[in-house]
């Protein structure tokens, strides 16, 4: 029999204990509660300029699966040109960022494919989209690189190459910059970076906060603690406060301050989709990417860098750092944008690409 005065205090810390419960499961539900009024006043707000946008797959003319070096299994898709009109031009390849997809560049896709002068290769990275997860292992930047060489192969056999990376894909363009550089100048013609970064992406914490940073997991889970839970666990808690998602994709993927409701559920469906085990096996790449050497590769070769002026995960600065490594680069600043510019921004970030990919072609 435990001694009265033991029983008393364990009786007072179990209280306490069920009290601070108590009140974290309050506290918990008014703020979910709050965040589904917010997004429901979002949702229904008039004048969403992407309302009736049919967001999702758009048209291809090849589908096929590539696989890497590694294993991995990349879903890609092949927009043809019109007939004679992109003859002799170089082909186009995008390469999406963490979280997303290749739908990343809809509007870029939809933009050029009106005009069919250029043949365009899409492809999901892997562990995102379509395309499959790494077998084992952290997922690597180089090995990010080698993928986008397994698609160059494949698709492009010969002539030349545009390469346009957001955000992990423009370090994906590095990594392979730095694996291939003979590609440069040859093969590869032209540049596109968005919303990117050469490196220290550790030391500046992507921009945000260390508070706002382990808030905002269900966006861009990045910042490792993450990672000692398992990904089923934060995958259910992501899908319990997806209006917890929604508002932070709106936070930090925008810089508008009333981004369309469309095109932001649009950006959250992407992240939804990409398991958290996915995301945090990116951690340590992310955080140890260093490629400013590797852009050395670039010089001589044109190259457009696109980056939002509300950029909070790859804020302004790394692209200025990028043109201190190429100093004959573009620079374009989109104003009162934020992490995904060639969504929230489409127009004016068209209105800059394609008259670059015009000039090089």
């Amino acid at each position: 029999m435990s001694p009265p005065s033991f029983s008393r205090r364990r009786a007072k810390q179990v209280g306490i204990a069920g009290a601070a419960v108590g009140v974290v499961a309050a506290g918990l539900a008014t703020a979910f509660a709050v965040e589904r009024v917010l997004v429901r006043k979002s949702l229904n707000a008039p004048g969403d300029p992407h309302v009736d946008e049919p967001f999702g797959e758009q048209p291809f003319d090849e589908e096929l699966t590539v696989t890497a070096a590694d294993g991995t299994e990349l879903h890609v898709e092949v927009v043809e040109p019109a007939a004679e009109k992109g003859h002799g031009k170089p082909t186009i390849v995008f390469v999406h960022g963490l979280a997303l997809d290749m739908g990343t560049f809809y509007f870029q896709r939809q933009a050029l494919a009106e005009r069919g002068d250029h043949r365009l290769v899409f492809y999901d990275q892997p562990g995102h989209g379509r395309s499959s997860k790494l077998k084992s292992g952290d997922y690597d930047i180089a090995a990010l690189g080698k993928s986008l060489a397994a698609v160059l192969d494949a698709t492009v056999p010969d002539g030349h190459i545009i390469l346009v990376g957001h955000s992990m894909g423009g370090m994906t363009i590095m990594a392979f910059a730095e694996q291939y550089p003979e590609w440069f100048g040859k093969r590869v013609t032209g540049v596109v970076l968005m919303s990117t970064s050469a490196g220290l992406v550790d030391k500046t914490k992507l921009g945000i906060p260390t508070l706002v940073a382990r808030a905002s997991a269900p966006f861009f889970p990045l910042w490792g603690r993450a990672a000692h839970l398992g990904g089923g666990t934060i995958d259910r808690a992501r899908l319990a406060s997806s209006d917890l998602a929604w508002l932070l994709t709106r936070r930090y993927g925008f810089g508008d301050a009333k981004p369309s409701p469309s095109l932001v559920t649009f950006v959250e469906s992407m992240n939804s989709k990409t398991s958290v085990e996915t995301l945090t096996r990116y951690l340590r790449t992310l955080y140890d990417h260093d490629r400013a050497p590797a852009l050395s590769a670039l010089r001589g070769v044109p190259v457009l860098v696109i980056v939002g002026t509300r950029d909070y995960l790859t804020p302004v600065v790394h692209s200025e750092a990028i043109l201190k490594h190429l100093p004959e680069a573009e620079l374009v600043k989109i104003e009162n944008s934020g992490h995904v510019v060639m969504l929230e921004k489409s127009d004016e970030v068209n209105a800059v690409l394609i008259p670059f990919l015009e000039k090089i072609s």
